[in-house]
């Protein structure tokens, strides 16, 4: 496995694979409009989206972070991992590096909006905690980086 700047080459691959992680968990298939143009929603204002794919090049995660408003705290994005390849350290992997990319672009807290009911997003609650993130206020979790 191999995490990459998010290279449009992949963007078919990301759209399926984001669309079938949401269904997994009971979500309807629809992709967050941001998705169909990572250069311009991501690249272009200086943040950042990661990629994660296995050695045949499929994509099998994915990551994203925007800053809020110049200050010192990002806000992570489309952060999914491919259902056959979760519990495989991928999602760790691909949170380390955003993590440290904010952190050496002087981003010091990270903050990531969950989902609501938590019985669908039971994951990310057990996940984000698990990597040093803490709750701050309803369906919000934060960590200083």
């Amino acid at each position: 496995m191999k995490i990459i700047p998010y290279d449009d080459k992949y963007k078919n691959q990301l759209l399926a694979m984001v669309s079938q992680a949401r269904m997994a968990i009971g979500l309807s298939a629809t992709v967050r409009s941001d998705l169909y143009d990572i250069q311009a929603n991501y690249f272009d204002k200086g943040d950042m989206f990661w990629i994660a794919v296995d050695g045949n090049n499929t994509l099998i995660g994915c990551i994203g972070y925007s800053r809020i408003n110049n200050q010192d705290e990002a806000f992570l994005h489309r952060f999914y991992i491919r259902a056959l390849n979760k519990h495989q350290g991928i999602g760790t992997a691909l949170l380390n590096v955003a993590e440290k990319t904010m952190k050496n672009r002087g981003i010091n807290i990270s903050r990531v909006h969950l989902g609501e009911p938590k019985e669908k997003w039971f994951e990310s609650y057990s996940f984000y905690p698990k990597n040093g993130y803490v709750e701050h206020e309803s369906r919000y979790m934060m960590k200083k980086l």
